[in-house]
């Protein structure tokens, strides 16, 4: 499924894997979400309420451009530097454009479903 994350000034597009944690994600869009800079690797956002993480691996290695759940904190973390695996993180889906502008990607971003292509 795709997602689109907005601001005044920024459009990113964003694949979603077919997961528990996933859906749980999409059923909560259309959604504003308040990002931050995390350790300068991340941006992370507090979501209203925990995601399912039903059949989801342990953690995961992220890469950059990987949209991310936290479990732990119950955050959405998207990667915009590469890291190291991390107990407790679920991989969402991928970035698929503006990867280049998740650095800067502070503040008030909408998370919405992203509209059919014909």
């Amino acid at each position: 499924m795709g997602i689109r994350l907005s601001t005044p000034d920024t459009v990113l597009t964003a694949t979603l894997l077919d997961s528990a944690t996933s859906r749980d994600f999409v059923a909560l869009l259309p959604l504003t979400l308040t990002l931050r800079d995390y350790a300068g690797t991340e941006k992370i956002g507090d979501l209203p309420g925990p995601l399912s993480t039903a059949d989801a691996p342990d953690g995961v290695d992220p890469e950059i451009g990987d949209l991310t759940y936290y479990a732990p904190w119950g955050n959405l973390a998207i990667f915009y530097r590469d890291f190291d695996y991390s107990r407790g993180l679920v991989k969402l889906g991928s970035i698929d454009s503006g990867v280049d502008q998740l650095e800067t990607l502070d503040g008030a971003v909408v998370f919405e479903v992203a509209p059919a292509v014909s």
